[in-house]
């Protein structure tokens, strides 16, 4: 990037109210056109302290000028450096000094290059990918710890969005961790609360955002790759997500994907007030307030299973928590009953299907190892409609991340043993409409390989910074079955494992 990017700015003149007079007389616009010529447009070390080297812009060839500041820097106080031959330059009108005027660059800059005259300009653009092009997220606790998964710390975040996304200026939040296995890895995930609806990184305004550390998916994209199924699914909401760089109390915490929080709100999971969001998971994991119910069959077969009612909230017992636990207890009654087959009286009267198959399929194909039987797995009901799966969540060990069970293989089913799935694949009408849909899937593999690979390429700066902080690359963090020694290799396999995947259900579905 040492080669000057020259180019004419060839000022034309049209016959509109600002034309320049002289003496009345309406200049001849051949005559008076000046060559203005612009080159060496840099960011200078000599002039921006916070700078370790010097930063020569890169023309596109139309109107913008860019460059990649990988290290911090005080971004928000950048001095450009040009050779301009011609009059005023000005942003926002306001008249800069060369190699002397600040100016904020965490957004797009717009700089007017002014005729000789100063009568005409023309416009250039300047964009910088900052740090590692992606979003900047400050957390401040006055270095107060955030070591609890249940007790909130005050604190104020700030975002500097860049170039795709808002920024946020010292805003309240309070701030917990969060997970269970995940918790556990040094790189902490956690849960920030803002006391209002507040807009993040793109995503529709609400209170509540999830920070996932990926720590055990070296790719950085198994959460990601999933909800982007879910995205293009027939479920009715899939959580959105965003990386972004987070900082906590001035020290790099890494590459996190912030996503919406599972809950039933407006931008959320949309159900009425009288909605139900319920989480078949461990009872050992529950905490002492939370209300759950064990239905009858189910748990014959995994004891320790309970459905915990997440929303409402509901008092044990209470006409709420029984419409709930009746309805999923004639579901599964009418399910594993001698007529479960029959429209009217079996199971297809109590759910959705669509929501089941598609749920199953997302779910089948990342072979999921909790989805099986033991956690995060949702579904949703409002009286007087039926029952369906989702919302989607928790992929950080599946597409084959996991030591510990048969989910590692390409080959096999999984979420097919899953009592409820088990019996439903009993149907052969089922059975038919899940291997159609599959077909959905199957057609759009090469998409979600191409988003694999964007997000390789997205990531590629972000990754370096990640794995130098926290340097688990090519060497064991559990439960990873395989490790490799770059991000790239990470990505290959997961690419790899989700493409042998897609072939082998395939084979069985057809």
């Amino acid at each position: 990037m040492n080669n000057f990017f020259r180019f004419l700015l060839v000022l034309v003149f049209f016959a509109c109210e600002n034309e320049p007079y002289v003496g009345g007389d309406l200049l001849d616009p051949t005559t008076i056109n000046p060559v203005v010529e612009l080159s060496s447009f840099s960011i200078l070390a000599e002039h921006n302290p916070s700078l370790t080297e010097n930063v020569v812009l890169t023309f596109d060839g139309t109107d913008t000028y860019t460059a990649a500041i990988r290290y911090i820097c005080d971004i928000d106080q950048l001095v450009v450096t040009y050779d301009f031959n011609g009059g005023n330059v000005t942003v926002n009108d306001s008249v800069q000094t060369n190699s002397q005027t600040a100016n904020n660059f965490n957004k797009r800059v717009a700089y007017k290059f002014y005729d000789v005259a100063n009568a005409e300009f023309e416009s250039f653009f300047v964009e910088i990918s900052y740090f590692t092009g992606l979003p900047i997220i400050n957390i401040n606790t006055n270095n107060q710890l955030i070591d609890s998964k249940d007790d909130y710390v005050n604190g104020f975040v700030t975002v500097q969005g860049g170039l795709g996304f808002e920024d946020i200026q010292n805003q309240e939040i309070k701030i917990r961790g969060r997970g269970n296995s995940t918790w556990l890895h040094p790189k902490k995930p956690y849960q920030l609360k803002f006391s209002d609806k507040t807009p993040f990184l793109g995503m529709a305004k609400d209170k509540k955002w999830i920070f996932l550390a990926e720590y055990s998916d070296k790719s950085l994209m198994r959460n990601k790759i999933a909800l982007e199924m879910g995205a293009i699914s027939a479920l009715d909401w899939t959580p959105a997500s965003e990386y972004a760089e987070v900082f906590v109390n001035q020290v790099y915490s890494g590459t996190y994907l912030i996503t919406q929080k599972v809950e039933v709100k407006s931008n959320r999971l949309d159900l009425p007030d009288n909605g139900y969001l319920v989480e078949i998971d461990q009872d050992y994991r529950l905490d002492d307030d939370e209300v759950f119910f064990q239905p009858t069959i189910f748990t014959q077969n995994y004891e320790s299973n309970v459905f915990n009612i997440k929303e409402p909230e509901v008092v044990l017992d209470s006409s709420e928590y029984n419409i709930i636990k009746d309805y999923v207890n004639n579901f599964e009654a009418a399910l594993f009953g001698a007529n479960f087959q029959d429209a009217n009286i079996g199971y297809e009267a109590f759910i959705d299907v669509q929501s089941f198959i598609d749920w199953y399929l997302i779910m089948e194909i990342a072979k999921s190892v909790d989805a099986q039987w033991y956690s995060s797995i949702y579904f949703n009901y409002t009286p007087g409609d039926k029952l369906k799966m989702g919302p989607l969540w928790d992929f950080d060990l599946s597409f084959g991340n996991v030591d510990y069970a048969d989910a590692t293989y390409t080959e096999g089913f999984w979420i097919k043993d899953n009592p409820w799935y088990e019996r439903l694949f009993e149907d052969p009408n089922f059975e038919l409409q899940v291997k159609e849909r599959f077909m959905f899937f199957y057609n759009n593999r090469n998409e979600l390989i191409g988003k694999m690979n964007q997000y390789k390429t997205y990531l590629e700066l972000s990754q370096l910074e990640n794995y130098q902080t926290w340097p688990t690359l090519g060497i064991y963090v559990w439960p990873n079955p395989v490790f490799f020694d770059t991000h790239a290799a990470e990505v290959d396999h997961l690419e790899n494992w989700f493409s042998l995947r897609m072939d082998w259900l395939y084979s069985q579905f057809n």
